[in-house]
């Protein structure tokens, strides 16, 4: 009897899921209003007191379950005939509860991807080109002009820069975020905190993550200072329900760049020139470099700090991680995978060029 309310039950969250995927869509605003802005907040409220986080504690117990569970089959089919019904109901129990936490994930943050991208709800689509050679031409010039604008916006802003402690980042971030944008969540359902996994962190290359099920936003402890705003602000943008990478990049950067703040301007220039001059340098490796000769000695010092870490932990941990998130990504119809983050070059141009004929106001978050 058990065993048929288990098979029942698995019938019951396939059906669910295959609704979601089907009506989920015609829904977002429902969700978001009713659903996930509220989710959000309560979440923050209860665990953004807490100095660790909670999602990392879950993650910890999630990982030892599974491990026990291995185990376990592995007794079992080493005692087949003996344990038959027992590893059925045990797989059972276990595609079960990854069914469960994967509408979990849905219903806490995962709709979130189903929004129209970020651009185009700005306003900052360009239009289609036809003709491909034209539209790379296009997309060239429009890189070698956004890479002076921010070699330019570098030079300027390293003169006063400094670096935040963390905490003084966090509690900036959230009041920009209050100050400058229209977020539903952001009174309550803000806040960024130190993960427990820096170390594993470290080897993957992942500065931050956000946890879907407890809304918790991480970074790493041993982030440079300099790159430490803009993922603050890229995290909290997922905290405020943008789930597309890219997205959460531009988001970053309109908030990082919205404010007077010389320690969040230079970071998230910083990071979105990153971006730009490496898609440049794949098209043209020469003006890509000649950018980076212009730029001053405090961000040519923090350039090299990068260099050295990426290639500390080039390793095949990190490869194997990017090439999972990569595949996460894509199954979440993101179909450029790991390489959308940097789609927020063009998009961060149209901004600025947008802010330039003076269309500046209140930022709008979907």
């Amino acid at each position: 009897m058990k065993f048929k309310r288990k098979l029942i039950l698995l019938l019951f969250l396939i059906a669910l899921l295959v609704v979601s995927i089907y009506v989920l869509p015609g829904f977002i605003p429902f969700y978001d209003h009713y659903i996930f802005y509220p989710f959000q907040s309560f979440r923050i409220i209860v665990f953004g007191w807490l100095p660790i986080s909670i999602g990392d504690v879950l993650y910890v117990s999630g990982g030892v379950g599974l491990l026990v569970t291995i185990i376990k089959w592995i007794y079992f089919i080493a005692k087949f005939s003996a344990n038959k019904t027992r590893l059925a109901a045990s797989v059972l129990n276990t595609i079960n509860t990854v069914l469960f936490v994967y509408c979990l994930f849905i219903i806490g943050w995962g709709a979130n991807y189903e929004k129209p991208p970020l651009r185009e709800y700005w306003g900052l689509a360009i239009p289609a080109q036809e003709d491909r050679a034209e539209r790379r031409k296009t997309d060239s010039l429009a890189l070698i002009a956004f890479d002076q604008f921010l070699v330019d916006k570098l030079n300027s802003s390293a003169q006063n820069y400094h670096p935040l402690p963390f905490t003084e980042i966090n509690k900036r971030a959230k009041a920009y975020y209050r100050a400058c944008t229209d977020s539903k969540v952001r009174m309550y359902g803000l806040d960024i905190k130190r993960s427990l996994f820096g170390y594993y962190m470290e080897r993957m290359a992942i500065d931050g993550y956000y946890n879907p099920f407890t809304g918790e936003g991480q970074v790493k402890s041993s982030l440079p200072a300099f790159m430490m705003p803009f993922v603050v602000c890229h995290e909290m943008a997922h905290q405020a329900g943008i789930a597309a990478e890219g997205d959460a990049n531009l988001m970053a950067y309109a908030v990082g760049t919205a404010t007077d703040d010389i320690s969040f301007n230079y970071s998230a220039y910083l990071n979105i020139w990153l971006y730009t001059n490496s898609r440049l340098f794949r098209r043209d490796s020469v003006t890509a470099k000649q950018f980076e000769a212009q730029l001053n000695k405090l961000t040519t010092a923090h350039i090299d700090t990068l260099e050295q870490l990426s290639k500390k932990y080039n390793n095949e941990v990190s490869r194997y991680g990017t090439e999972l998130y990569d595949g996460y990504l894509k199954m979440q119809n993101q179909k450029e995978g790991i390489r959308s983050y940097g789609n927020v070059a063009s998009s961060a141009w149209q901004l600025e060029l947008q802010r330039k004929n003076g269309k500046v106001g209140v930022i709008s978050v979907p």
